[in-house]
């Protein structure tokens, strides 16, 4: 066996790259046993992998980990695995030390053939990993509605064996830029935690403008270590700090007004170790969305409370939106689908649950309730409410449906937006204003309201007709439902992201306001991810 080359990583550490490992002389005469030996034992270790056995039959069992022509792809795979954490994945989990111990030692056909497959093995479940995320998302939480881009196993196979082995690796992760921004920013951020962070917290409740004192000296150094604030002994909250707190609210989706408040404070003093799990969260989150988005898409941040358009990469529409309540049968779920057609001037149509758990009482209540809303029976005819008992029904056996016709005050407003999905979950208008104006816009039964949906409406019939606010409007003015299809559908994604990071600015924070990126950092944690603090 020939000696182990030792050299130095692009991650700046030092492991065993492999020279000759566990070398099969295919050449010489008297090793001939040796090669049938070796390609049987790689046909009995892969035998419990249907695609590790087709991939190897289809190669008459010959490796490709285990000749000295193999030794790029041995470097490959350990400079990825030692790299794993800059992803946020458990670098114990592929245990590069303990395969170069194995690759050391192992010396008959027999071994060589076990860890042939073990190699193959462990590189796939790296390029799962990496590719489509460590996790389950629908384990973590009901309303995570991924069913995440999953890669053949033996195309991957495949697909490396005729590849150059590092470019390969390199092309697993995602290669959304919003994936890479979010890399950088975790890199960065634990260089700032090994080097001590973002100093102490701000003690108090409340600083604005005049201010003086310990507290706002403290604000003042949070501030500058945050890099919202250019260096100044200043001890007074003067024009540089409140236009320092003004940065920080928009950078944390908070009301803008210049003046620390409680809710300001709050996440001024969130320390650096909780953004790093929501960056690598967000990592996890974009991996599991790692396939085409559209050249055109539409974006729904539930944490941001904005809609936005997507084209080629540029957003080129944005509106502020109101989510679904915190409680659990309100939450807005997370999936993507396909926006096929807008409704102008529509029927609400209520779901089933809220008839039963919101209407029903108050018909029990009062027959006259909610004089808003058409009952029907199954055959689509009014029921006259005078003569209506419904006190005798339940939940259970409630026969009729309820509808509110078109009108300014309708639940859905003017328009909604059809992207149809099992979850009953719609974009639309809403008569409710007021509520576009709150910091915090977790309100509706799940479906996301738009601020400004008239306008919506006109940047996706732009791409069909040549005046949008003259045909939107031709038919609101007629009063009647119309149903108005989108020549190219759109796909629409809701998303989670509480970490983002803006092609053109510092990176932004979002409050976790269903505690779903709690849920995921505990599972990443159970799994082997770890916060890393680098110095110097």
């Amino acid at each position: 066996m020939s000696a182990y080359l030792v050299r130095s990583s692009h991650f700046g550490r030092l492991f065993m790259a492999l020279l000759a490992v566990f070398v099969v002389a295919f050449s010489a005469p008297q090793a001939q046993a040796q090669v049938t030996e070796f390609r049987q034992a790689v046909a009995q270790a892969a035998a419990d992998d249907p695609d590790l056995l087709n991939f190897y039959r289809e190669r008459n069992f010959d490796g490709i980990w285990s000749t000295r022509s193999d030794r790029d792809r041995r470097n490959a795979l350990l400079d990825a695995f030692a790299g794993a954490a800059n992803h946020g994945l458990p670098a114990d989990r592929y245990d590069a030390e303990g395969l170069i111990a194995r690759l050391q030692s192992a010396s008959t056909a027999q071994e060589q053939a076990q860890l042939e497959v073990a190699l193959s093995r462990q590189f796939l479940d790296y390029a799962r990993d990496l590719q489509t995320g460590i996790l389950t998302p629908s384990r973590i939480d009901p309303a995570i509605h991924r069913e995440v881009p999953l890669r053949s196993r033996l195309s991957t196979m495949r697909a490396f064996a005729q590849s150059n082995p590092a470019a390969f690796m390199r092309a697993l992760a995602p290669s959304a830029p919003e994936y890479t921004r979010l890399m950088a920013e975790k890199m960065r951020m634990e260089r700032l935690i090994g080097d001590g962070g973002w100093g102490p917290t701000v003690p108090g409740r409340k600083y604005e403008r005049g201010d003086s004192g310990a507290g706002v000296v403290a604000l003042r150094n949070r501030l500058m270590a945050m890099g919202f604030l250019e260096r100044t002994n200043t001890q007074t909250f003067d024009d540089a700090i409140f236009g320092a707190i003004t940065r920080f609210q928009q950078a944390h989706g908070l009301a803008i007004d210049g003046t620390a408040g409680p809710g300001t404070l709050e996440q001024i003093n969130v320390q650096p170790e909780a953004r790093l799990q929501a960056i690598i969260v967000a990592m996890e989150r974009e991996r599991w969305i790692n396939r085409p988005r559209g050249q055109r898409h539409i974006w729904v941040n539930i944490t941001d409370f904005t809609a936005k358009i997507i084209d080629n990469g540029v957003e080129t529409f944005s509106t502020r939106s109101v989510v679904g309540a915190r409680a659990r049968d309100r939450v807005t779920p997370e999936f993507s689908d396909v926006m096929e057609f807008m409704v102008i001037n529509p029927s609400w149509y209520v779901p089933r649950s809220i008839i039963t758990k919101e209407y029903l009482p108050q018909l029990q209540a009062n027959p006259n309730a909610a004089r808003n809303l058409l009952i029907t029976d199954r055959n689509g005819r009014v029921v006259d409410r005078s003569t209506a008992d419904f006190s005798g029904y339940s939940a259970t056996n409630f026969p009729y449906s309820m509808r509110e016709p078109p009108s300014q005050g309708n639940a859905l407003g003017l328009v909604k937006f059809m992207f149809p999905n099992q979850y009953n979950i719609y974009l639309h208008d809403t008569p409710s204003k007021s509520l576009f104006g709150r910091e915090v816009r977790a309100y509706s039964h799940g479906c996301v309201r738009l601020a400004d949906p008239f306008d919506f409406a006109h940047a996706l019939l732009a791409k069909q007709v040549g005046n949008p606010e003259e045909v939107f409007q031709m038919h609101l003015r007629s009063g009647r439902e119309r149903r108005v299809d989108l020549e190219v559908p759109v796909p629409v994604h809701l998303v989670y992201r509480t970490a983002t990071v803006p092609a053109d600015g510092r990176v932004q924070f979002r409050r976790d306001i269903y505690g779903r990126d709690g849920r995921i950092w505990n599972a990443l944690a159970r799994e082997g991810v770890v916060l890393r603090a680098v110095r110097g």
